[in-house]
């Protein structure tokens, strides 16, 4: 499927000089444009490098912050869960919330509230007291947990946590089917340590230290490039602290497939939290979309360029070469009426007026041999028109000669009568061409006179269209043809014999036919004779025929039309045989309507055409 274009291209290509003159001017302008595609690539590549170290470079910062800010919490954790009174609070108070136990609650609620003033990032600090299961928060007071479920699961994180710190979403589920910040009250990620650090025998409080989400979100959110870019603190478990835009798992790990994101990430040095910020690459790309235009642009004047130029070389110096080439072609085909426009005073110019000079000076010299062999043929056309008349003289005579041993006197008169007024409409005033209707009523007394040699054996019948009655043609075209019919193809049968001759008009050629249902003729003998003709209406047939002693010595009567009608209607005249043994044969003659006319011009005398040698 793909050959055919590329031999269309390449024949296109090596014909069409300014096609070729704009290929080698483009295959010229492929490094400029390698280049230039190059340099935009390289750009590209690095506006991404830069970008992606300066952003870099503000996450770390931003990162660092965020770690000191951490180290902060933990520390103030630290003072909280070894604060001597706090714990002494706690250890007074028992499982029975007593107005004692009110009082002292009340107590840790206030220095609780103090420790929230010291770091900005704490949005509440909360103790969940083990024996009483109360929930103590400075964001919204004592709560008491009634689950048995929330009891047990708190005690075991404070007591399998020792000494360490834990941070916990706000969506961490818990046993009893809610999450921690609905049992907490905490709204953000949470610090969560046990109470009473220095102490082995410690009771499994739990203090909880919650980070304000919308301050870390405030902390991060002027990193942020545009607002289509996105930016999201990660824990070590890749889950969303706080961030800008959509936050579940699912369409942040979407958005970082994406292969028109830019992303950046930086992790944090001791906590393994990440900070991750995503941006359409469209965005980065902006700053060098200008250059890539600019790139663009200069290629397609390039390429304009390249086709002005080309065109240019084309039409000064290609087409008036190529024009010179074409007119020397046409001549050497024969065509000496060829003359090549000139409106130029160079050096093509006056090659262009020579060759015209060159053209006519040939046309001259040969139009006295050419109107000579034109003469010439003519002449034997004549000779070959003489040469039917004695031919058909002989077998009338002998037409006679049966007849009259096979009838009465009268049959022999209507014959010789029918034969009188053939002769006397052949010699037709001299003239040389008959009308087909003129041609079919002179081939009717011949007809006639073989009806009565053959005792009526055969009937003819004529077909002849309206249209092609007034049509000239030379005469005796279709008296040797109609021979053929009735002595090779008619003769031979009993009865029941046709012979059928028609005319019509037939895109652009006057069309006629002799046939004959007789005996037909062999496939050899119908490829012999389809071969014959071929050889007079080659396209390299010269116009004259064979001398004498080079014509073959059958096929006489068909040999003679078919020479007069390549000579006199030129290449595009034709004869065609068909024949099925057994069948019958018919033999059928196309004669181009123009050529008719020019032929009836040449013998009214109007003079020679030259084209009638063609």
């Amino acid at each position: 499927m793909t050959i055919r274009p590329i031999r269309w291209f390449s024949r296109l290509y090596h014909q069409n000089i300014q096609l070729r003159l704009t290929v080698y001017f483009l295959f010229i302008l492929l490094p400029l444009v390698a280049v230039s595609l190059f340099s935009n690539f390289q750009s590209r590549r690095m506006l991404l490098e830069q970008t992606t170290e300066r952003t870099k470079a503000a996450l770390t910062s931003s990162m660092d912050y965020i770690d000191l800010t951490l180290q902060n919490v933990e520390e103030i954790s630290t003072l909280i869960a070894t604060d001597a009174n706090l714990l002494r609070y706690l250890e007074q108070n028992g499982s029975q919330l007593t107005p004692q136990a009110i009082v002292n609650f009340t107590e840790v609620l206030k220095q609780l509230s103090n420790m929230t003033s010291i770091n900005h990032m704490i949005s509440q600090v909360s103790i969940f007291h083990s024996r009483s299961n109360m929930v103590v928060s400075t964001a919204n007071g004592s709560k008491h947990l009634v689950d048995p479920r929330q009891h047990e699961w708190l005690r075991l994180l404070a007591r399998f946590g020792g000494s360490g710190i834990v941070y916990t979403l706000p969506d961490e589920p818990t046993p009893d089917g809610q999450t921690f910040g609905s049992v907490i009250g905490a709204d953000g990620i949470s610090l969560v340590r046990a109470m009473d650090l220095s102490n082995p025998d410690r009771q499994p409080n739990l203090l909880v230290v919650t980070l304000s989400k919308s301050n870390l979100l405030g902390l991060i959110r002027s990193l942020l490039p545009s607002d289509s870019a996105q930016i999201v603190l990660l824990t070590s478990e890749r889950k969303p602290i706080t961030g800008t835009g959509e936050l579940s798992a699912e369409k942040l790990a979407g958005r970082m497939a994406d292969d028109g994101t830019f992303t950046v990430e930086v992790k944090s040095k001791y906590y393994k939290w990440s900070l991750l910020l995503m941006q359409p690459k469209d965005e980065v790309y902006a700053k060098s979309e200008q250059m890539q235009l600019y790139t663009y642009i200069i290629i397609g004047i390039s390429v304009l360029l390249a086709l002005w130029i080309s065109w240019a070389v084309y039409s000064g110096i290609a087409s008036p070469v190529q024009r010179l080439m074409s007119g020397m072609k046409r001549a050497g085909g024969g065509n000496f009426n060829v003359r090549i426009e000139n409106d130029r005073q160079d050096e093509f110019g006056y090659l262009t007026q020579a060759f015209n000079q060159m053209i006519y000076d040939q046309k001259q010299l040969i139009e006295h041999g050419y109107e000579q062999q034109l003469r010439l043929a003519l002449t034997e056309l004549k000779f070959l028109q003489t040469q039917i008349n004695p031919h058909f003289l002989y077998n009338t005579l002998d037409s006679i000669y049966w007849a009259a041993k096979n009838y009465e006197a009268d049959e022999i008169s209507e014959m010789v009568l029918n034969l009188s007024r053939f002769f006397r409409l052949s010699l037709n005033k001299g003239s040389d061409t008959f009308t087909v209707e003129d041609t079919v009523s002179h081939l009717h007394y011949y007809v006639r006179v073989q009806q009565l040699r053959f005792l009526d054996k055969f009937s003819v019948r004529y077909e002849i269209e309206e249209a092609s009655k007034p049509i000239p043609i030379m005469k005796l075209l279709l008296q040797p043809l109609v021979e053929n019919a009735i002595l090779h193809g008619l003769e031979q049968r009993e009865r029941g014999g046709e012979l059928v001759v028609r005319a019509q008009i037939e895109e652009g050629y006057l069309r006629m036919t002799v046939t004959d249902n007789g005996v037909g003729m062999s496939r050899e003998r119908l490829d012999y004779i389809r071969g014959e003709l071929e050889l007079i209406f080659g396209p390299d047939k010269p116009g004259l025929s064979l001398p004498p002693w080079e014509a073959p010595k059958d096929l006489y009567g068909l040999r003679n039309v078919a020479s007069r009608i390549r000579m006199v209607y030129g290449k595009r005249s034709a004869m065609k045989v068909d024949s099925a043994e057994g069948e019958g044969t018919a033999v059928t003659v196309l004669l181009p309507l123009d050529r008719c006319k020019e032929t009836f011009e040449l013998s009214e005398g109007a003079g020679l055409d030259r084209r009638g040698a063609e």
